[in-house]
C-alpha cells in the first residue's frame, strides 16, 4: 500500500471538504435554520461553477471578480425559488425542484457546451502556488480555510442582528414570529438568497480548484450537504453556541470527504459514493428516531410492570 499516495489523497480530500464546506453552510441555513429542504442547491452549485468558468475562460475576467459574480448568480437562483414559494405559495421543495430543473438548461446556455476546462487559465489558487511553490491541494485548502472562516464570521454576525434573529425565529416558530409583526415571506426570501449565494460561491471555488466546470457537477450535491451536516452534528453535537454549529458544518464536510477518500483508497467503486452518502444520511436520521421509540417502549414496559 502506497502510504505517500494515501496521504496525498487525504490532503486533497481535506481541501475539497473545506471548499464544499461553504456549500454545506448554505444548506445549513435552509435545512437547519429555516427548516426548509431546498433542492435549488443542486442547480445553483453548478450555476456558480459554470458562470465562473465561462467568465474566466471565455471572457478573461479576473478569477476573484468571477467568484463575486458567481455568488450573485447563486443569490439570483435563490431569489427565484423564494419568489415562487412566497409569492405564489408553491411548496418550498417543489419550488426548489422547478428552479433546479430550469438551471440545467440555463447552465448549458451559459457555457454553450457540457463542460469547460480551466487547465491553461489562472485561478485564485494558481497565484499562491506560483508564489510559494506549494502543492495545489494545499493552496486550495489554505485559501478555502480563509474564505470559510470569513463566511462563518459574517454569518455569526448577521444572525446576531435583528433581521438575522427574526430569520432564525421564522424557522423555529413561524406563526409566533408572524404574530409579532415580522414579514416571514421576506425572511424566507433572504435566507434562500443567502444560502444559494454561498452555494454558488462554493461551486465557483470547486470549479477553480478542480480546473473544470461541468453541467453535472451539482448532481446529488444536496445529499453531500445533508451527510456533512449529520456528521458534523454527531462529532460536535454537544456544542450549543451558534458559532460552533456553523463550524460543525464545515468540519462535517471535511470528515465526509476524508471518509470518501479512504473508502475509495480501499477499492470502493466511485460510482457507489452517492449510495454511500444516502445510506449515511438515512441511518443518521433513522437511528435517533428508532432509539427514542425503543426508549419510550422500554419506559412504558417498566411502568406497566411496576403498576402490576
Amino acid at each position: 500500500m502506497n502510504i505517500g499516495g494515501i496521504l496525498l489523497a487525504l490532503q486533497g480530500a481535506a481541501s475539497q471538504g473545506i471548499l464544499w464546506g461553504i456549500f454545506v453552510l448554505g444548506v445549513y441555513i435552509t435545512y437547519k435554520i429555516l427548516d426548509i429542504a431546498d433542492l435549488t442547491v443542486d442547480g445553483s452549485f453548478a450555476l456558480g461553477g459554470c458562470v465562473c468558468a465561462t467568465l474566466v475562460v471565455t471572457h478573461g475576467v479576473n478569477p476573484f471578480i468571477a467568484l463575486l459574480i458567481a455568488t450573485a448568480a447563486g443569490v439570483l437562483a435563490g431569489a427565484v425559488t423564494g419568489f415562487l414559494h412566497t409569492v405564489f405559495e408553491i411548496p418550498a421543495i417543489l419550488a426548489g425542484i422547478l428552479t433546479q430543473i430550469s438551471l440545467w438548461s440555463i447552465n448549458l446556455r451559459i457555457m454553450g457546451k457540457s463542460n469547460i476546462p480551466l487547465l491553461k487559465t489562472g485561478t485564485i489558487f494558481s497565484g499562491l502556488v506560483d508564489a510559494t511553490g506549494m502543492k495545489t491541494s494545499l493552496a486550495s485548502g489554505l485559501i478555502g480555510l480563509v474564505i470559510a472562516g470569513a463566511v462563518i464570521f459574517l454569518l455569526y454576525w448577521f444572525f446576531g442582528t435583528e433581521i438575522g434573529s427574526a430569520l432564525r425565529a421564522t424557522g423555529n416558530n413561524e406563526d409566533m414570529i408572524r404574530a409579532l409583526g415580522v414579514n416571514t415571506k421576506m425572511t424566507k426570501m433572504i435566507a434562500l438568497m443567502m444560502a444559494n449565494g454561498l452555494v454558488g460561491l462554493s461551486g465557483a471555488l470547486v470549479c477553480q480548484s478542480q480546473k473544470y466546470a461541468d453541467i453535472g457537477m451539482g448532481t446529488g450535491a444536496i445529499v453531500i450537504g445533508l451527510a456533512a451536516i449529520v456528521i458534523g452534528d454527531v462529532l460536535m453535537g454537544k456544542v450549543r453556541n451558534f458559532a460552533g454549529r456553523l463550524i460543525s458544518a464545515v468540519v462535517g464536510s471535511i470528515v465526509y470527504f476524508l471518509i470518501r477518500a479512504i473508502v475509495l483508497q480501499l477499492g470502493m467503486d466511485a460510482n457507489d459514493m452517492k449510495l454511500l452518502s444516502a445510506i449515511i444520511v438515512a441511518l443518521a436520521l433513522c437511528v435517533p428516531v428508532a432509539m427514542e421509540k425503543y426508549r419510550l417502549k422500554h419506559s412504558y414496559s417498566e411502568g406497566g410492570e411496576e403498576d402490576a
